[in-house]
């Protein structure tokens, strides 16, 4: 079974103008469209000229690499925190996959998927 790793971090959800002033440090992503930009950031560090944001959200990081030919991985993950009623918001790297949860959900999610069979791990915050 996978092994999943809760990030310290307090995380912002939130669409930007542009992303003139973000330092490039930290846990972040960069989602952008012909529609928005948006990003996802450590709370504390949410640029100013943000359109609309969210805060609140934490992550769950799959461990390790993942190979390309896997399958199913996000499925079943989302699967276990749907029928727990934890909504997601969901990232892929090249090496892994994401999970964010709102920060007040993390405890359900967590003994959903410790139910589930996965085994969780904490982050230091020096991450």
């Amino acid at each position: 079974m996978l092994q999943l790793q809760i990030l310290p971090q307090a995380l912002t959800v939130c669409k930007v103008e542009s992303l003139g002033g973000f330092a490039l440090s930290g846990l972040f992503f960069i989602g952008s469209t012909d529609n928005e930009l948006s990003l996802v950031c450590e709370t504390d560090r949410t640029p100013a000229n943000t359109t609309a944001r969210e805060d609140g959200w934490r992550a769950l990081r799959v461990a390790g690499t993942l190979d390309f030919s896997l399958t199913g991985i996000l499925s079943k993950l989302a699967t276990v925190l749907a029928d727990a009623g934890v909504g997601i918001f969901a990232i892929s790297t090249y090496d892994t996959d994401y999970i964010l949860v709102k920060a007040e959900n993390l405890d359900r999610a967590t003994a959903a998927l410790n139910k589930a069979g996965y085994a969780l791990q904490g982050i230091p915050a020096e991450l």
